[in-house]
């Protein structure tokens, strides 16, 4: 790492951890982040914010190595300095924490603490007994004692393999620690944990760069904000100088006033019910109504069935009791496609995975639940999959290069709309949507709630699962709230508020009143 000394950067003369100045990249010559500078101060949590697509990703890059800047200077404790690695950046003391943690699921808690820096004893080999007892140490600093360090990775939660990548950075002694996306997958009381081990990182003098769409984080957590746009910085801000309404202007350029639109129409005829429909032990003895035009919020902690209770109303796990009404006629949903075949579609919550074929291309994805329709005799009919590609395109104001471009250059907001595209070009009368607006940006999500209020007001049927409590509350009609496999709550539109639902959500249920 090749240093030039420039001098001291903050008032009090102790030099920044790190700061980037007029930084610029770019990919076949479009550039992707244009002159933004960047600062960390000791013992701040810096939030970088905007829309996907903005440059956050590529500015956190540079500052971990993976990119190297076309332009501008990075600087760490007031020397200006290259980063050809992340090997050299980890050196430095820059740590990054990504949203896809990188650990090795068969190695122990222990050994991906401490892989690529493992202690050595006199002799050259790993010194086991010091590696366990600074792991034991490190976590215990993160309020994690309940780890076991001999514990293979691959059976720990996410929340938990997360506080590995923690406290593998704290023993880089990284002291500037960058956080991709961190609660994106983390359950409730993950969340709440992993914030206040980030307080206590703030108060070892550690600088965090944060980075996350979820709002209520931001103003519990950061210190300062910066935002970028289009590539581009557009201001940072003291936490304390902005609002909510304020933040998403400077993200998107634009005012949202309803990022929760107002229903359209009455609702109509029940066209979906299950009546004592269960799935083993997973869902149990679960009975609703679902009406045309209705938006119906299906709310819970993670684990309380949710998605289980989907999959059994779309086939994936067939119901083992009960029945399945549409139309007040019972039916069979023993699969997938036999759910299509009756009109259901199922966005599901992990797009990535489960909702796309990310290195195949826009049009090939919207045709995978329509090839019946789209092919004559043994052959895909080409004219056909690219005209209901574009088609998908307008209508859900997909931005893209056009329908041959493959999906993983898409941002989230953007892939889940070809998830839509996909399914509703089945021409679905009832929508399951699963974590309808996870991971994408605020502008991404308010036009996925108009979406959503655009169909249920032409007469489709929505079941929405949502871990977001306040898309739960702002975009249903009716709330149920499952626990346990069981919905042990329901509120209409006028009474479902975040304490109302929240109490339900978090009550304990023992055995006899679940049986």
């Amino acid at each position: 790492m090749r240093t030039e000394q420039i001098g001291d950067a903050t008032a009090s003369g102790a030099a920044l951890p790190i700061e980037l100045r007029a930084i610029s990249k770019a990919f076949a010559g479009i550039k992707v982040v244009n002159n933004v500078s960047f600062d960390m101060r000791p013992g701040e949590v810096h939030a970088l914010m905007g829309e996907n697509g903005a440059g956050k990703s590529t500015l956190i890059k540079i500052m971990a190595g993976l990119y190297q800047p076309d332009e501008g200077q990075i600087i760490v404790n007031g020397a200006v300095v290259r980063f050809p690695s992340p090997k050299v950046a980890h050196a430095a003391g820059i740590a990054t924490v990504h949203q896809e943690l990188l650990l090795f699921p068969e190695l122990t808690v222990a050994e991906n603490i401490f892989l690529g820096q493992t202690p050595k004893t006199s002799l050259g080999t790993i010194d086991w007994t010091t590696m366990r007892r600074r792991a034991r140490e490190l976590l215990d600093e993160l309020d994690s004692g309940d780890l076991d360090i001999d514990q293979k990775v691959l059976h720990l939660s996410v929340g938990n393999r997360q506080r590995i990548e923690i406290a593998r950075a704290l023993a880089q002694d990284a002291r500037v620690l960058i956080m991709d996306e961190p609660t994106a997958a983390l359950a409730e009381h993950d969340v709440q944990r992993l914030m206040s081990i980030v307080r206590s990182l703030r108060r070892r003098g550690v600088a965090i760069v944060y980075v996350s769409h979820r709002m209520p984080e931001i103003f519990a957590l950061a210190d300062r904000v910066t935002v970028l746009r289009d590539g581009h910085l557009v201001a940072t801000r003291p936490i304390s100088e902005v609002d909510e309404p304020g933040l998403v202007s400077m993200m998107v350029g634009r005012s949202i006033d309803r990022l929760y639109p107002p229903k359209q129409g009455t609702d109509g005829e029940v066209i979906l019910e299950l009546s004592g429909v269960s799935h083993r032990s997973v869902v149990r003895d679960i009975a609703f109504k679902l009406r045309r035009g209705e938006i119906l919020g299906l709310a819970g902690l993670v684990g309380s069935g949710r998605t289980e209770t989907a999959l059994t109303i779309f086939g994936i796990t067939p119901a083992t009791q009960g029945q399945i009404l549409i139309d007040g006629k019972p039916v069979s949903i023993t699969s997938p496609e036999a759910a299509r075949d009756l009109g259901i579609a199922y966005v599901p919550e992990d797009r990535a995975s489960q909702g796309l074929i990310r290195p195949q291309t826009i049009e090939e994805n919207i045709a995978l639940a329509n090839l019946k329709r789209l092919t004559r005799g043994v052959f895909v009919d080409a004219a056909k999959v690219a005209a209901e590609a574009r088609n998908a395109i307008s209508r859900f104001g997909i931005r893209a290069r056009g329908p041959e471009q493959p999906v993983r250059q898409l941002s989230g907001g953007n892939q889940q709309k070809v998830v839509l595209g996909k399914w509703l070009a089945t021409n679905p009368r009832i929508l399951i949507m699963d974590e309808p607006t996870r991971g994408i940006d605020v502008g991404a999500k308010a036009e996925i709630h108009l979406l959503m209020r655009k169909l249920a007001g032409e007469g489709m049927a929505i079941l929405m699962i949502s871990s977001e409590l306040p898309e739960v509350l702002g975009m249903s009609d009716r709330v149920l709230v499952m626990n346990g496999g069981r919905i042990v709550g329901e509120f209409d539109k006028e009474h479902a508020t975040a304490e109302a639902v929240g109490t339900v959500m978090t009550r304990s249920y023992d055995k006899e009143q679940a049986a």
